[in-house]
């Protein structure tokens, strides 16, 4: 999790779920699902001779206030395909909370689709999303992630990176963990959210659950998803345990008692600033996801 979970401001993704933009059906129903974030599609999920009526969908639904809580975001075509700039155009002028652009490979490709929002009236609110998910991605996501303010999440394209390392998808994911920790280093070092990529088989809840454990240990923020049926067990992995809740109260409640007079432990572990954050981030999580839940029940 970046530093800004430890600030106010913070907004979980603990869940961000792809929705195809071609079906009003499927937007509809987003609406109602327990979910941190959608990612508006015109990419994978829409057929070529879907694609104008999916941008005219999504732009809608983004200029909605139909999402209530939900961060909406809009995923265009990827760069030089056909759709690519009007899908840019239409998406930056509708004013999404994010654009999500797939298969980013450069530092350049970032100052090009930021000066392109911008010369479409894309509002300051509206991010950038940078989809890495290539060989080049990985060896240049620092470069990626650092090449301008505007991008704020990156978001792991493992499918297509499983597919460019002719590797196989396999439990634990030993042939991609490299990129992955790649990725999550560059976006620790430059202040960046990082969402895990999706997982492919909807029926395998157990292998859903191990997977979205291994993201949250590696240090993501959250994990994108292809099915409704998989929020719930995505947005429970992200978010803190009881039992991480009641050790961070415990150790910053002993941290202030103790302040002052040197060395501070907690359960027989020495205190030092590195566990404080750590605490403090783990709360302001818990805080963040416990003000999402009152309000949908409210």
């Amino acid at each position: 999790m970046s530093s800004e979970a430890t600030s106010t401001g913070y907004r979980p993704r603990r869940s961000v779920l792809y929705m195809p933009s071609s079906n009003e059906r499927a937007l509809e129903k987003a609406r109602t699902l327990p979910v941190d974030g959608l990612i508006l599609d015109l990419e994978d999920a829409v057929a070529p001779a879907a694609k104008e009526q999916a941008r005219d969908n999504a732009c809608a639904a983004a200029r909605s206030a139909a999402y209530g809580r939900r961060e909406v975001t809009i995923r265009v075509n990827g760069i030089g395909t056909p759709w690519h700039d009007e899908d840019l155009r239409a998406a930056s002028a509708a004013g999404p909370d994010a654009i999500v652009v797939p298969k980013v490979g450069s530092a350049d490709d970032v100052r090009t689709l930021v000066a392109a929002m911008e010369a479409a009236g894309a509002p300051e609110r509206t991010r950038l999303w940078a989809m890495v998910e290539t060989p080049q991605a990985m060896l240049h996501c620092e470069e990626i992630a650092g090449a301008s303010q505007r991008l704020t999440v990156l978001v792991m394209g493992t499918n297509d990176l499983a597919k460019e390392l002719h590797a196989e998808h396999v439990p634990g994911r030993g042939p991609l963990v490299t990129g992955l920790s790649l990725c999550l280093l560059a976006a620790r070092a430059t202040g960046t959210l990082i969402l895990d990529g999706v997982y492919n088989d909807v029926t395998d809840a157990a292998g859903f659950a191990a997977e979205c454990r291994q993201a949250r240990e590696l240090g993501f923020d959250g994990k994108t998803l292809i099915h409704p049926g998989q929020v719930e067990l995505c947005n429970e992995a992200f978010a803190p345990s009881a039992e991480a809740v009641e050790e961070a109260q415990g150790l910053l409640e002993v941290w202030r008692e103790s302040a002052g007079s040197g060395v501070v432990t907690f359960r027989g572990r020495m205190v030092e600033n590195l566990h404080v954050e750590t605490a403090q981030r783990i709360l302001a999580v818990h805080e963040a996801v416990t003000r999402l839940a009152v309000d949908a029940q409210g």
